[in-house]
């Protein structure tokens, strides 16, 4: 909880100086721009260490779902949905169980090897929309993972190939496996309902299957 704190504490102090800046600096000759420009991005570090990565919901020039995204959201859903305010339930992809994600604009904290990550779940609207064979979403959604600089390596070597790997598992083990058969419906619709599917739910397990 300290740890959070104190992060809160310098945004509340790093807000406050660009507040007062926004006031002076219709006053600041306009000579001094660039001096203060190299000042202020050496000391903004020292009073916010902290590091942000964003992950789009949707990427590409045809706006595919990113996978990313989509594991980040299983993973949080799954590992810290317990910490968690607000929750927004869907149906799974090919299943018949409710998935838990996070909601718009709540935030959950995750540790990994004795660093603390904090995941928020961020919405923002779009500009106006512009021609193209591929429009975008009205909404523009990403998750944005905030870290201190320190473990920017545990970061990117350890920690998210781990949120990853495990948010991809969690997706293939929510999937209904599913048993397709030939339908016998002979009516007008026949070539529309030509296969049919059930789930597939195999008696066998490890307990059960004998092994040579």
């Amino acid at each position: 909880m300290a740890v959070v704190d104190e992060r809160w504490g310098l945004g509340s102090i790093l807000a406050s100086v660009m507040f007062l800046w926004m006031a002076v600096r219709q006053y600041w000759p306009q000579q001094l721009d660039g001096h203060l420009s190299r000042w202020t991005s050496k000391l903004v570090p020292y009073v916010y260490p902290y590091v942000q990565i964003s992950f789009p919901e949707h990427v590409g020039e045809r706006l595919n779902r990113s996978e990313a995204y989509a594991a980040i959201e299983s993973y949080l859903g799954a590992t810290c949905g317990g910490g968690a305010r607000r929750l927004r339930a869907e149906m799974g992809k090919d299943s018949s169980k409710l998935v838990l994600s996070m909601d718009e604009h709540e935030e959950v904290t995750d540790a990994f090897e004795g660093a603390t990550f904090w995941w928020a779940s961020v919405t923002i609207g779009t500009s106006s929309p512009r021609f193209s064979f591929y429009p975008a979403p009205e909404e523009k959604r990403h998750y944005r993972l905030t870290f201190h600089r320190r473990h920017r390596a545990l970061a990117s070597e350890r920690y998210l190939p781990h949120v990853m790997a495990k948010g991809r598992d969690i997706d293939v083990r929510r999937r209904q496996r599913k048993l397709y058969t030939n339908s016998p419906s002979r009516d007008a619709e026949y070539r529309r309902h030509l296969w049919s599917h059930v789930p597939f739910e195999h008696p066998a397990t490890f307990d059960t299957v004998a092994m040579d």
